[in-house]
């Protein structure tokens, strides 16, 4: 059995996902400047998280692996808080949205291992990511870097997809994508 795009996208919105979309990787939006926000370290995870900069890669070299690819399939969800204070809920909607896309990238790796999964924030699959003791990666095989640390910018994409950046009050959007050859 060949697993498809189409099969992909209908595996997304049957786990969860609120939109998915098919684009040409030709049409994503990069900047390397993104990686001043990360320099910023608001996050707190700038040099701390394998997944995150500087520690994920080059972002020029990164920009160019993502470009190697023939086609992305962008899928986002949204999730309800109960404020815009809600931080638990965004960690929660966080975590759903990655195991999301842990378990499709496992289902997809099967018939597609050179498929390059992005998704929403650094890696969290770790309590304390082993960078921050200086130890190898803890789960290598399950770690899933960000999306915007491969420069897309998302405010971008998003409308380019057919979807929203921003999708009302006390709500949060978590993107990710599979990149194809």
């Amino acid at each position: 059995m060949d697993y498809t795009v189409v099969n992909l996208m209908e595996d997304l919105k049957d786990a969860g996902a609120y939109k998915c979309a098919v684009i040409p990787v030709s049409d994503i939006p990069f900047d390397r400047e993104l990686r001043r926000f990360c320099e910023q370290n608001a996050c707190g995870s700038y040099g701390r998280n394998y997944m995150c900069p500087p520690l994920v890669g080059d972002i020029d070299e990164m920009i160019e692996q993502a470009k190697g690819y023939s086609t992305a399939v962008v899928f986002q969800t949204v999730t309800a808080l109960e404020d815009s204070y809600d931080v638990d809920g965004m960690n929660d909607a966080r975590d759903q949205h990655q195991a999301i896309l842990t378990k499709l990238c496992q289902k997809i790796r099967a018939f597609s291992p050179e498929v390059l999964a992005l998704g929403g924030g650094g890696c969290h699959l770790c309590d304390i990511c082993g960078a921050i003791d200086g130890v190898p990666c803890h789960h290598p095989e399950l770690t899933i870097p960000s999306i915007e640390s491969y420069g897309i910018v998302v405010y971008s994409l998003a409308p380019k997809c057919g979807m929203n950046y921003i999708n009302g009050q006390d709500t949060v959007p978590y993107f990710g994508a599979f990149l194809l050859s």
